[in-house]
């Protein structure tokens, strides 16, 4: 459905300024899921609980677990032998599998379902004979998940340059897979040139980056036009927040990352009347609102919420966790 919220012109000196607060955004089935595996854990176990990684990219969600009793840890080294871990929402290798059953850690695993497809995928084509094109960002923890399921048959590409750069062995054995959180126009490029260079390569059944990164995309671009500035609440490293940063930029209009509202820079709001609000499927809801009443404090009085899509993904809890939960779903928080 088109957006068209006010008169685009509605920009003078005595226009009202407004904060558009773009809906979907923040928490995905996945960050939810994950969430919750860790608090579920928390409380079925007390603490300690060891996650591997941060569970999702979040400086403030990771914080609040560590202050409810979750040490978080690099490596399964600084686990102690025995103890109980949970794998994060991006994922592991089965090279960190193999290390979890050595050490006989007992795993629960909150990776997203939409990155397990991602990880099957792999092994099936694997299997196969094929040769894998990963699509990605180096050294993301999902990336490094993924390339460890066929580390022999996989090649990382990042860009178009590095498709061009792709010397294969045997092109008519070859498919390409994609990160979960990438930009939607970036991989169609480097999809469409390596149909280029490749003609027989073959693809996923189904599109794997997730409907999340793909609905807050599309509502950045649906507003694009009608504000003056973007601002995305998530964290630095959250590849699908600096997606979004990236796709309004795109499209001609300021866009910057903030974690919360201290990191609104006053200098960005001068000549502003329109502003978008959204948040990358890691950042809780209450920094969005602290963020709109920060923006509020400066004179944006005027909000209004624009829903371009409903989402109404749900995951199911990993079986390590339905009986102690006592459930078998859990709900978008």
């Amino acid at each position: 459905m088109p957006f068209k919220p006010f008169d685009a012109g509605a920009t003078g000196p005595g226009a009202e300024k407004k904060t558009f607060l773009l809906k979907p955004r923040g928490f995905c089935a996945g960050v939810v899921r994950a969430i919750d595996v860790v608090e579920i854990a928390l409380q079925a176990y007390g603490a300690p609980i060891y996650v591997r990684k941060e569970i999702v990219h979040n400086r403030h969600v990771v914080d609040s677990l560590r202050n409810a009793g979750a040490i978080f840890v690099d490596e399964l080294s600084q686990v102690p032998q025995g103890a109980r871990t949970i794998f994060s929402a991006h994922g592991v290798s089965p090279q960190v599998r193999a290390e979890a059953a050595e050490r006989n850690l007992r795993v629960i695993d909150a990776t997203c379902p939409l990155v397990t497809k991602v990880h099957l995928e792999a092994v099936k084509f694997a299997r196969e004979g094929f040769t894998i094109v990963l699509i990605g960002h180096k050294d993301h923890d999902e990336v490094v998940g993924t390339l460890g399921e066929a580390p022999g048959r996989t090649h990382l590409v990042s860009d178009v340059a590095d498709v061009d750069a792709l010397h294969l062995p045997d092109a008519a054995r070859l498919c390409y897979l994609t990160q979960t959180t990438l930009s939607l126009d970036e991989t169609r490029d480097i999809v469409a040139r390596l149909q280029q260079r490749f003609p027989l390569i073959q693809g996923p059944p189904a599109q794997d980056i997730c409907y999340a990164t793909e609905n807050r995309q599309m509502a950045v671009k649906a507003v694009a036009p009608f504000c003056q500035l973007l601002l995305v609440v998530g964290s630095r490293n959250s590849s699908n927040s600096k997606r979004l940063v990236e796709v309004c930029d795109n499209h001609g209009v300021s866009s910057f990352l903030v974690d919360d509202e201290a990191d609104i820079d006053p200098a960005w709001l001068e000549g502003v009347h329109n502003v978008a609000v959204t948040a990358g499927a890691s950042a809780p809801e209450n920094l969005v609102q602290a963020v709109v009443e920060s923006l509020r404090s400066r004179g944006f009085l005027a909000v209004e919420e624009v829903e371009l899509i409903e989402e109404e993904v749900r995951f199911s809890l990993p079986p390590e966790l339905v009986q102690v939960a006592g459930v078998t779903a859990i709900s978008m928080r």
